[in-house]
């Protein structure tokens, strides 16, 4: 879900002639590297990783093989494309809306845990598509596991800039226990759906911002 606070998607390889130029130079992404990337996404959230093969994803994506292979060598390398796309999407849904909420960023900081309740609770909900890399491919050498450890280091990144704003005494100590209770969470909601374990990632979080804060710990 973050983060400063978008990453640049995975250009599409050198001679790709399904990509081109728009008026103003920048690159345009094919509609099928598109389609590829998001049934891609979609398939391996709702099923896993391992569990979806290529030619399930060229079927739904209605793409052929060869063109597959000319935006991308492996099915990692497409994993990787996808983790990225999510990355940019949840990060920007995030700092988007915490910034609409709300002028105070403690305000901020607490909102994001209502996000987090109303993605947990939602009928599809099947964990955190990073999570989920990271543990399917567990090296922490793998492309893969490494572009998730990327969304979760920027969307911590987001966490300790909004606590800084809000004046907290150590915004990176903050942001790492907040993290812990994103993660946490998230980790909970997946096996164990439960409202209760909402309410107390809130209630954790607000305890932890709180004593982050002079004013609260001098009170």
């Amino acid at each position: 879900m973050t983060e400063s606070m978008t990453t640049s998607p995975i250009p599409a390889p050198a001679g790709d002639r399904a990509s081109t130029a728009n008026s103003r130079g920048r690159p345009r992404v094919s509609r099928k590297r598109e389609a590829l990337v998001t049934t891609a996404m979609r398939l391996f959230y709702g099923e896993g990783y391992h569990a979806v093969g290529i030619d399930r994803i060229l079927e739904e994506a209605k793409v052929s093989k060869p063109t597959l292979y000319a935006h991308f060598k492996s099915k990692d390398e497409l994993i990787v494309a996808a983790l990225r796309k999510r990355d940019e999407e949840a990060r920007e849904h995030s700092y988007e809306s915490i910034l609409q909420f709300s002028d105070d960023p403690r305000e901020r900081l607490l909102y994001l845990f209502d996000l987090l309740g109303q993605w947990v609770e939602q009928p599809d909900f099947k964990g955190c598509l990073f999570i989920n890399a990271s543990a399917e491919f567990a090296s922490h050498d793998n492309p893969v596991h490494q572009a998730a450890a990327e969304h979760k280091r920027a969307y911590r990144t987001m966490i300790a800039e909004q606590a800084a704003l809000a004046g907290a005494i150590d915004p990176q100590a903050l942001a790492d226990r907040l993290m812990i209770v994103v993660d946490g969470l998230i980790v909970t909601c997946q096996v164990n759906p439960s409202a209760q374990a909402i309410q107390a990632a809130k209630e954790t979080a607000a305890m932890l911002v709180d004593a982050s804060l002079p004013r609260m710990s001098a009170a």
